[in-house]
C-alpha cells in the first residue's frame, strides 16, 4: 500500500523500544526502520550490530525513515540496552522449553498499551536474521510474543516481526485509516465509502422500486399477474443488499430510462413499417 506524506509532523507520545539483537545486515535495520514508523516507533536499540554493517544501505532501505537509523543507540550487550526498561517482549516462533509466559501480538499490543499508559518502559525484543534469539536472551524477557502463523513456515524476517508487532501495538491509538491526500481526508474507519454522495433514503429507493416495476409489466417481464409480487419481492432484496447511494439509485433510474425509450422506438419502427 503506497502512502508517505513527508509534509506531515511526527507527533511521538511514549511508544515501546525496539531492539535487535545482533542484526548482520543494514539493509533488514533499515527495513525494520520503516516498519518502525509505519508505526509510531522511534527509539531503535541495536546490540551488538556486525562489525561495519552498512549505514548507508541502513538509511536507503529506510525508505524516508532515516532519522531512525541516524538516532539508533548501540549497545555491546542486550543486559545494557535494557537497563532502563521495565518490561520485555521477546519475539519468537520455536517452544523454548522454559516456564514463561506466551502471548499473541494482539495481547501484547494491548499489554504494551496498558503498561506505557501507567508510565512504564517497555520493550520489544527483536533475535537474528538467521536464528533469531537464544534462549539466555528471552530468559532476559518478561514474556515471549508468538504469532499464530503456518507451522511450516513460521519465521519471520525482522522487518515483518516489527511491522506485526508495531501494528498491534498501533492499532489501538490510530483514528483513521491510511493517508490524507490534498483532494480527500484519510477514511474514518472500515466500511462501505460513499464519497460525494449519501446512502439514498427510502423515498428514493421506494420510487426507483416502483420505475422498475412498471417499466418491467410493460416488458412483460412477469409473465402473469400472480408471479408479480413474489418477483419483485426478490428483485428488491437483491437491491436492498448492496446498500445503494443516491447517485447509483439516480443511475439506475437513467438506465431503465434509457432502456425503455429504445424500446419504445424500436416498437415505433415496426409499427411504421407495418403500416408502409
Amino acid at each position: 500500500m503506497a502512502g508517505t506524506d513527508k509534509t506531515k509532523e511526527q507527533a511521538f507520545g511514549p511508544a515501546p523500544s525496539v531492539v535487535l539483537v545482533n542484526p548482520q545486515l543494514g539493509e533488514n535495520i533499515g527495513m525494520a526502520a520503516r516498519a518502525m514508523a509505519n508505526f509510531g516507533l522511534f527509539d531503535l536499540k541495536l546490540v551488538d550490530p556486525r562489525v561495519g554493517w552498512d549505514r548507508e544501505k541502513a538509511e536507503a532501505a529506510a525508505s524516508g525513515a532515516h532519522v531512525t537509523v541516524e538516532k539508533a543507540s548501540v549497545y555491546n550487550t542486550l543486559e545494557d540496552a535494557l537497563k532502563e526498561v521495565n518490561y520485555v517482549y521477546a519475539t519468537t516462533a520455536r517452544p523454548r522449553g522454559m516456564t514463561k509466559e506466551v502471548v499473541t501480538p494482539e495481547q501484547a499490543g494491548l499489554d504494551m498499551r496498558a503498561r506505557i499508559k501507567r508510565g512504564e518502559k517497555v520493550a520489544m525484543m527483536f533475535g537474528r536474521e538467521r536464528f533469531g534469539l537464544n534462549n539466555e536472551e528471552v530468559s532476559l524477557a518478561d514474556v515471549i510474543v508468538t504469532a499464530p502463523v503456518n507451522p511450516a513456515y513460521a519465521s519471520l524476517n525482522i522487518a515483518q516481526a516489527v511491522l506485526l508487532m508495531g501494528y498491534e501495538w498501533f492499532r489501538h491509538e490510530a483514528t483513521s485509516l491510511g493517508q490524507a491526500t490534498p483532494e480527500l481526508p484519510a477514511l474514518e474507519g472500515p466500511g462501505l465509502q460513499m464519497p460525494d454522495t449519501w446512502p439514498a433514503s427510502k423515498e428514493e429507493l421506494y420510487g426507483f422500486y416502483d420505475h422498475l416495476e412498471r417499466e418491467l409489466w410493460e416488458a412483460g417481464f412477469f409473465k402473469t399477474a400472480e408471479k408479480r409480487p413474489g418477483m419483485m419481492r426478490n428483485i428488491r432484496n437483491i437491491f436492498a443488499r448492496t446498500s445503494l447511494s443516491a447517485q447509483e439509485v439516480s443511475t439506475l433510474r437513467g438506465i431503465i430510462s434509457s432502456l425503455t425509450r429504445v424500446h419504445e422506438l424500436r416498437k415505433l419502427k415496426r409499427s411504421d413499417g407495418n403500416e408502409s
